[in-house]
């Protein structure tokens, strides 16, 4: 008699160890969640794939602790030129245009292989104890529903997981060819899903490795554009599909292109379009554009693509420059489509995130961040409701803000890549041709979005936005419920540049106690602890420090929500963390001006000398300008109230306490 599958209960279980899975992973470390997260590969990416990494990204791995090692490595995009056809028809540089606009960020956009990027992931998990399971797929799914979704102590997700052969967790195309170039065509969405075969390779097997069923309270699915997950769920992915293909090469090039080293959009008259991305280690990639109807062309035949026909469009469309090489590192092929999934989650439960919900062309530099971000704005919700600290209310956001994000981009996306796509206009009376200057156009007015600095988050039970929840989002109602609830709105006119909805931004500030200069974003590491950021203003004007020493009383008081939310043999900043920033000269300001809240003492450390700082001159930087930069008022301040993401939900005066508790109170839980 065969053995009985053993059987083991987790808090979380991500399926896909890609980027999208690898984020939810660390917020899961950081907030001590019982994590399990498994890949049906039996090895990470070695080359390829994703590089682009925008600036909100760069700031989201250095809140985990590991993005300076990742800055460091990546090749930095300080300048795109854009080359068009002249007069005559001959490829000229027509406008040269820097690639992150200054002052959106304290990084730029840069670039580094995705497979770099997952080994600083999984060496971060490793350091807290979590361990991607490689080799190892779902093969059954069920979820009760009749659990309540309050209930912690629940497991109400079943899966079976199989744990696969060497032979069988390997897809053929993922080996080395004989020419010793690695294709990247097995995760193309040129490529057939391969799941099915495996599955049934697994189970007709009599070798094959073990099953095994695992008890989980939610199911994070970040299995890729061919989600088997999203099929277990009946969701849909709704969008279109083109007939533009492209190509793409990673190649130390040789060639006499004067730009090889700048991000470049490359148009020529009626043979496509290059996109030039530079690389590490000498490497460039090549984005080619294969075929010039967007539609009516008819399938394309798989077999025809190699590096050699790849390169060849290339040479054409960059004539009469010329392009060679003579390594190539990673080469693979897609076809542009965009389309965005019909539900991200079921009964906030089971969450679908990255690829598995989202797809469109890489060009943008969104896919692998805009997956990252999908989880950077699931996990911490997950991990404070498993903790009892949120409600579980606040899970129906993920879907409202997420998708209506990928709904933009989509919208986004299909404007820019028919634009890249398409053969410039000849005159102005050429219709069908695509105007250089929209182009031009809508890289710039799309540096916002595609920085991923703009991503605004509309009004829900955690942003106090004025206005309808739905037509905000994706069309979920994320209000706080009850009859008796009224309308809670921050007070956007304290600042124009601290925006509800959006990340909060960071400027250089003082640690009071050693006139260190940090940038703010720096204190704000992503360890699932909301903030309330006071502006304290100019604490050496009586009135202010009166104001001041009034939030003091206030926040200190034993029945305050920061001694409710916080369980009792914990710090009082463990749930809600205090940080200060004040507008006085440092060196006339003592730490002892400002109440005990917002210093806390704990036996055995004492007081706490990184939670104040003041906007005034360094030593030895610029001065940072702060309360200027914020534009808030240097005399009078406000409160700011930050999600663990870093994005602001509420804003109001130093006296509208009790409103900030009414508002904490519709999706915080008491300790």
């Amino acid at each position: 008699m065969a053995n009985s599958p053993s059987e083991s209960h987790v808090d979380v279980l991500i399926i896909g160890a890609g980027p999208a899975g690898l984020m939810a992973a660390t917020w899961m470390s950081r907030c001590g969640i019982k994590t399990r997260i498994v890949d049906k590969r039996s090895t990470k990416i070695f080359n390829g794939q994703a590089d682009g990494l925008q600036c909100r990204t760069h700031e989201i791995l250095h809140s985990f602790g590991f993005g300076h090692r990742v800055y460091a490595e990546t090749n930095h995009m300080l300048e795109m030129c854009l080359w068009n056809p002249d007069e005559n028809g001959v490829l000229r540089r027509s406008d040269r245009i820097p690639d992150t606009p200054p002052g959106l960020s304290r990084f730029v956009e840069s670039v580094l292989h995705q497979g770099r990027i997952e080994r600083y992931f999984i060496d971060s998990l490793k350091e807290h104890d979590i361990t991607v399971e490689r080799g190892v797929m779902p093969e059954a799914i069920h979820l009760d529903e009749s659990v309540d979704p309050a209930d912690r102590t629940a497991y109400p997700v079943t899966v079976t997981l199989r744990h696969l052969t060497e032979d069988q967790a390997m897809p053929a195309e993922c080996r080395t060819h004989g020419s010793g170039v690695q294709s990247g065509l097995f995760r193309s969405n040129l490529a057939k899903d391969d799941t099915d075969d495996i599955l049934n390779a697994a189970k007709a097997n009599p070798r094959a490795g073990s099953t095994e069923v695992v008890h989980a309270k939610y199911l994070i699915g970040c299995d890729g554009a061919h989600s088997w997950v999203r099929r277990q769920l009946g969701f849909a992915m709704e969008g279109e599909q083109t007939d533009y293909i492209w190509g793409v090469l990673d190649i130390i090039p040789i060639t006499d292109f004067p730009d090889i080293r700048m991000r470049c959009a490359i148009h020529s008259v009626s043979s496509g379009s290059v996109m030039v991305i530079p690389r590490e280690n000498r490497l460039v990639r090549l984005y080619i554009q294969l075929t010039t109807t967007e539609k009516g062309g008819g399938d394309y035949d798989r077999s025809k693509i190699t590096p050699e026909t790849i390169l060849k469009a290339a040479q054409k469309i960059m004539a009469p420059y010329k392009i060679d090489y003579e390594y190539c590192d990673w080469w693979t092929a897609y076809q542009i489509g965009q389309r965005v999934g019909s539900q991200f989650s079921k009964n906030e439960r089971i969450f679908l995130a990255g690829d598995a919900v989202h797809t469109h062309s890489p060009k943008a530099g969104q896919g692998m961040n805009v997956s990252m971000q999908d989880t950077y704005n699931l996990g911490w919700k997950i991990a404070l409701v498993a903790k009892g600290i949120c409600k579980p209310e606040i899970l129906k956001t993920y879907q409202s803000e997420r998708r209506r994000v990928a709904q933009d981009l989509i919208e986004f996306d299909h404007r820019f890549s028919r634009l890249f796509s398409g053969r410039p206009a000849k005159d102005l009376m050429d219709e069908e041709g695509i105007s250089i200057e929209d182009f031009k156009a809508a890289i710039q007015k799309g540096h916002l979005f595609t920085t991923g600095i703009g991503v605004d988050y509309g009004a829900s039970m955690i942003v106090a936005k004025s206005g309808d929840t739905a037509a905000q989002g994706d069309g979920t109602d994320v209000s706080a419920r009850g009859k008796t609830t009224r309308e809670i709105v921050g007070k956007q006119h304290l600042s124009s540049v601290i925006k509800l909805g959006m990340r909060f931004p960071s400027f250089p500030v003082l640690n009071q106690a050693d006139a260190r200069q940090w940038h703010f974003q720096e204190r704000l590491p992503s360890d699932g602890r909301w903030r309330i950021i006071v502006f304290a203003g100019d604490v050496k004007q009586p009135e202010q420090a009166a104001r001041m020493q009034e939030l003091g009383k206030a926040l200190a008081r034993p029945d305050s929500f920061l001694r409710r939310y916080t369980p009792e043999d914990a710090p009082i900043d463990s749930v809600i963390e205090v940080l200060t920033i004040h507008s006085s000269p440092r060196r006339s300001v003592e730490l002892t001006d400002f109440h005990e809240i917002f210093r806390p003492f704990r036996k055995g450390l004492g007081w706490d000398y990184w939670k104040i700082y003041v906007d005034d001159e360094p030593y030895h930087q610029e001065h940072g300008q702060a309360y200027r930069r914020y534009d808030v008022d240097a005399k009078r301040g406000c409160l700011v109230l930050l999600r663990p993401d870093m994005h602001v939900s509420w804003m109001g005066e130093l006296e509208d306490v009790e409103e900030l508790e009414e508002f904490l109170d519709r999706f915080m839980l008491n300790a």
